[in-house]
């Protein structure tokens, strides 16, 4: 028996990350609109979503991470990785790398000519302005005043302007700005953080706004499904506490909880593939093949070199007087390692001449360890890690069970196509010709991974990308946009679920190919999109 919730309520929004948060902000901002937004997880009271090295302790933590991992995949040789996404108000936004980094303009300019009207460069640059509380101030490209913001990195360090130098060696240009429409370039990467502490969707979207009487937050309730009468969606049934409860909605239902959360839950509610969802005993009442297909992520090749005669942070690790005196500089200043985003440096380049943009990027980190979760090594050392920002694989989320707390199947499906394996493949050969520039010749880079004994082959290197190749927590796509003749499209280009009234769906599974670059701006930038589209419809 399902207890109702108390209220009347015009829109319910499901999951306040970094999507939620903002479309919350702005569909509570006229008093007249009831708004009730439901988080699995908790408040951000702990001291690690602040600090941005909390990343560490916060990634495969079970109170800040659904703890997700994919199957097996082929493509790297049948590793299975931990795929970590926030379960906390912020989401991911609240454990993520805060990179700032919007794409390039040709990313959406694609999605328009893929027949999506409003989704081309120039039509979502304006809401990336908007959002922004940009450190450089008002301009033809950033915003100042916003919610969201941006900052300059509060520490460099000696070897990674060592690495910036030999990029240029290689004739890679120099940038100050990865956010102008064009990324390729080396630069230190702009940060979501304000003096010092993590910025995210939370902090800057939902928290100021709190005390709106129109605004309902209920944390700590997991959602199961959205309750479709006659076609339309009318509610939402969550749990809480042991017990089950339905909200209802005047207006619209609007699933916010990304590229694995939103699948889930269409899924459980009967939308999607009906040969999936039939055999787990759940009816479908809208047939859409696309619903959890067209995954894609990006993967990283992380590539680790022993360096000498430079200070990396493996070394300050493992010091006590260093680490006390890193707690004492962020204490007293707000600076210091304890500041770093996962990545500082950035190098956006071509895998081969005959690119016509930028196809990889770099995120290059002045320390090594094995994997999140484990300590530094105790060598100095650095890790470069390159991802093909334009995967042409695709993979599947589908839940396996009826039942909510049980996690997904996700199958990435890296390097399965013979592009990709070539441009991880080209990727470390870039790799290895960027460690060889003179700029770096005094630090004695030496290869530990994957390995001088690795040969320069393309099915050796390939092997070599499924050895080392990791993802860098990017899943989109898999309720992409589309045409309504395109039959794995799951909402049109307006956000809204296609046979399904009343139902949005406004996060980064919408993106209908990943952009070029980190993916939490632009999931940002959807936000605040979809939530004026929910308005301008509302009138």
């Amino acid at each position: 028996m399902s207890q109702r919730l108390g209220g009347d309520f015009d829109y319910i929004v499901v999951g306040a990350g970094t999507a939620g948060c903002i479309v919350a902000n702005r569909l509570s901002a006229d008093p007249k609109n009831r708004v009730l937004l439901l988080e699995a997880g908790g408040d951000d009271n702990w001291i690690w979503f602040h600090i941005p090295v909390g990343y560490l302790f916060a990634i495969g933590n079970p109170r800040s991470d659904w703890m997700f991992r994919t199957e097996a995949e082929p493509g790297l040789n049948g590793r299975s990785l931990a795929y970590p996404r926030g379960k906390v108000i912020g989401g991911s936004s609240a454990i993520n790398a805060m990179i700032s980094m919007r794409g390039q303009a040709a990313d959406y300019d694609h999605w328009r000519q893929l027949g999506l009207n409003g989704w081309g460069w120039d039509d979502v640059r304006p809401a990336f302005r908007k959002l922004e509380d940009h450190f450089m101030g008002e301009s033809e490209h950033h915003g100042a005043g916003g919610g969201w913001r941006v900052e300059a990195p509060r520490l460099a360090w000696k070897v990674l302007d060592a690495v910036a130098d030999a990029a240029s060696q290689m004739g890679i240009p120099r940038t100050h700005d990865f956010n102008t429409g064009d990324n390729e370039g080396i630069g230190y990467f702009h940060v979501n953080q304000k003096r010092g502490r993590r910025w995210s969707s939370a902090r800057g979207f939902l928290k100021p706004v709190l005390s709106r009487q129109n605004l309902k937050l209920e944390t700590s309730v997991l959602a199961d499904r959205v309750i479709v009468e006659q076609g339309r969606a009318v509610g939402i049934r969550y749990s809480r506490g042991g017990e089950t409860v339905e909200a209802r909605a005047r207006g619209e239902i609007i699933l916010c909880s990304g590229a694995i959360g939103s699948v889930q839950i269409l899924h459980r509610s009967g939308i999607g593939p009906a040969d999936w969802l039939s055999p787990l005993g759940i009816t479908p009442v809208a047939d859409r093949p696309g619903v959890g297909r067209n995954l894609q992520d990006h993967l990283q090749q992380r590539a680790i070199y022993k360096v000498s005669g430079v200070r990396t942070l493996n070394e300050t690790y493992w010091s006590l007087w260093r680490r006390g005196m890193m707690g004492v500089d962020y204490a007293l200043r707000r600076r210091g390692p304890l500041t770093m985003a996962p990545s500082q440096l950035g190098i956006f380049t071509r895998s081969d001449a005959s690119r016509a943009r930028a196809n990889i990027q770099f995120h290059v980190q002045p320390l090594s360890l094995d994997k999140f979760g484990d300590p530094l090594h105790r060598f100095p050392a650095i890790t470069i890690s390159a991802c093909n920002l334009q995967p042409t694989s695709r993979g599947t989320v589908r839940i396996t069970d009826a039942k909510p707390e049980l996690a997904p199947r996700i199958a990435p499906n890296y390097l399965a196509t013979d592009e990709d394996r070539h441009v991880a493949a080209d990727a470390i050969r870039v790799t290895r010709r960027l460690m060889k520039q003179s700029a770096l010749s005094a630090y004695h880079p030496e290869e530990y991974l994957p390995g001088p004994s690795v040969g320069d082959d393309d099915a050796s290197l390939a092997k070599a990308a499924g050895d080392i190749g990791t993802t860098i927590f990017h899943p989109v796509g898999t309720a992409k946009m589309g045409l309504a003749s395109d039959p794995h499209a799951v909402v049109d280009d307006r956000l809204r679920v296609f046979g399904i009234e009343r139902l949005r769906v406004i996060d980064a599974s919408v993106m209908p190919a990943i952009t070029s670059g980190n993916t939490n701006t632009p999931t940002a930038m959807i936000a605040e999109k979809g939530s004026a589209m929910v308005l301008e419809d509302g009138r």
